[in-house]
């Protein structure tokens, strides 16, 4: 219990400074103490309470042992004193600091016994006789009955309240004082017509303004209906009732009907300089998974070497179909002439003779290769060379792509291409073309269809929907005539000769050359010197004008082949479904 009285001196007494000034103050402290009085200190009350004068009650504390008077609450005020700061900033500042000294307490155990219970000034503080023998640190309900004396408490000493000053207020600023309201702009009454003597004239200019504003916003709506309607009605469509079905292929069959599909097998290049022999193995082209596939493959696996291309004993195509060019069935090596064997084999197919349209819808669903130098396509050829050969007759080309991938210059396999071709000789070749581009990915990552719609005014051929048109033509007039589209000039060099560019297409239609009966062709092509791989980009490694082309491609066979996939079906052209 005595750590308990010395614990509380501590805590009620602040530091004592050691300087001079400090002693002197001490000295004149001790000279005004016989004049001093507790209650008047802490009090704004007589000292002897009235009923006029009631005592504050003391805050309550947080700690129930210390909810009890006598029981001094941590952090709360000392009553009279304005802060309970055991230190100053300066010594000059201590009479206004509002810092009193309350003087040691005694206890009857203390040494000096006239001291016991008692200030040191000799008055006695008012207080009942259970504040001052109890427990401190108990709850009233629980403290036993003590003859321990307990630090003095002064239950009815109130906190003087000042309330211009910051410590009067909940905050550390002044509450501003509130702005009055603004006067009201309310009317007091509602306004009569006098006055309001505008309304006296007719607002003839505003009146016209508006309603020639309302005049616009109606008639805007008008055009724009009347554009939707003949936007809709208006579009060229084909007559399903007039359609009838020519071939219907879903190769379900497991194998290639040949009553209808006729193969190409040669290695004349048909014309592009193409680089692969398409032959009839089934290495080559093969029904699987109810698809067609049209697979491209290298041809020193069959040969069995790379060697076999430069220096071998020579190629004779199997089954060779084309008869009016030995050259086109049969190879033999020349380094001297850089003439080397294809070094790369597919397939092409065609319905010649077998299924053939003029005018209607041809639709092909597909899904094209990947690798350097693959050249998929489904394209048209006339049955019979009504205006002249290639390409005086015309060529429809429904889908051209390439294989190489999304990097190339030259669109690579997230492109797909159309054109139609035609012209009055072989130096005058107009070619009307339009590709439709995938975003994400290829079209060698999906099956897509490619449609051809046809009649004798119009032309049109499109990837999945007719919003992605390739193509859309129309011939409803001389002036969009195919001839006229050409823009051919009154001369140009025929071989060797200067001719006269006559208009070969007078004796048919506006659509001519296309207005006879085309039959289909699906192949895959590999490299040429068509100009269908321009040079220089993509790190060609041939020139389309050089005689060592097809040699130079075959040397670089290392590089290009490995862009091929090793899988079947990413490398190979499959066709799976025809209408």
């Amino acid at each position: 219990m005595l750590f308990e009285s010395v614990f509380w001196y501590a805590f009620l007494r602040p530091l004592p400074t050691m300087s001079a000034r400090s002693r002197r103050r001490s000295m004149q402290s001790s000279e005004e103490s016989a004049s001093w009085e507790p209650e008047s200190l802490y009090m704004h009350s007589p000292s002897t309470p009235t009923s006029a004068t009631p005592f504050t009650k003391p805050p309550p504390s947080s700690f129930p042992f210390q909810a009890h008077p006598g029981n001094p609450d941590p952090g709360m005020p000392i009553p009279g004193s304005r802060s309970r700061r055991s230190s100053l900033e300066s010594l000059r500042a201590r009479p206004i600091s509002g810092e009193l000294d309350l003087g040691r307490p005694s206890a009857p155990f203390m040494n000096d016994p006239s001291r016991a219970g008692t200030p040191p000034h000799g008055d006695s503080i008012p207080r009942s006789p259970s504040a001052s023998f109890r427990a401190p640190f108990l709850s009233p309900a629980s403290r036993p009955s003590s003859t321990v004396w307990s630090p003095p408490a002064y239950p009815n000493i109130g906190q003087p309240f000042v309330p211009d000053s910051p410590a009067g207020s909940t905050s550390a600023l002044a509450v501003p004082k509130a702005k009055p309201p603004l006067p009201s702009t309310r009317l007091t009454e509602k306004l009569t017509a006098e006055d309001k003597p505008w309304l006296n004239h007719t607002p003839t200019r505003e009146r016209a303004s508006w309603w020639l504003t309302v005049i616009c916003i109606v008639l805007g709506f008008i055009g724009a209906a009347v554009l939707c309607y003949f936007g809709a009605t208006t579009i060229d469509l084909l007559d399903e009732s007039q359609l009838c079905q020519v071939l219907n292929e879903d190769f379900s069959s497991g194998s290639l009907n040949t009553d209808i599909w006729k193969r190409d097998v040669q290695l004349g290049g048909f014309g592009n300089g193409e680089f692969q022999i398409t032959t009839n193995s089934d290495n080559n082209l093969k029904v699987q998974n109810n698809q067609l596939y049209i697979i491209p493959t290298l041809t020193s696996d069959t040969l069995g070497s790379k060697d076999a291309i430069f220096s071998g004993n020579g190629y004779t195509v199997d089954g060779c179909t084309e008869t009016n060019n030995e050259t086109a069935c049969k190879v033999t090596p020349d380094s001297s002439n850089h003439i080397v064997i294809n070094p790369a084999m597919s397939a092409r197919l065609n319905t010649k003779g077998t299924a053939s349209i003029k005018y209607g819808r041809v639709e092909v669903r597909a899904k094209n290769p990947r690798g350097d130098w693959l050249w998929p396509a489904i394209w048209m050829l006339p049955e019979e060379d009504a205006y002249g050969p290639w390409p005086l007759s015309g060529e429809i080309d429904i889908m051209e792509a390439r294989g190489n991938l999304n990097s190339y210059g030259a669109q690579g396999v997230n492109f797909v291409r159309s054109s139609l071709n035609y012209g009055p000789m072989a130096s005058l070749i107009t070619q009307i073309f339009g590709w439709w581009q995938t975003k994400r990915g290829g079209y060698n990552q999906d099956f897509h269809t490619y449609t051809l719609e046809w009649t004798g005014s119009w032309m049109r051929i499109f990837v999945d929907n007719r919003l992605q048109a390739m193509l859309d033509l129309t011939m409803k007039s001389e002036k969009k005539s195919f001839w006229n589209r050409g823009h051919y000039p009154a001369t140009a060099q025929n071989g060797s000769t200067q001719a006269v560019v006559s208009n070969i297409y007078s004796s048919g239609g506006w659509d001519a050359p296309f207005d006879r009966k085309f039959y289909l062709i699906l192949d895959l092509a590999v490299g040429g010197t068509s100009g269908w791989f321009p040079d220089g980009v993509g790190d060609k490694p041939w020139h389309d004008g050089s005689a060592t082309a097809m040699e130079d491609f075959a040397k670089a066979q290392d590089t290009w082949s490995q862009t091929w996939p090793s899988s079947t079906d990413d490398r190979a052209f499959r066709i799976l479904r025809l209408l």
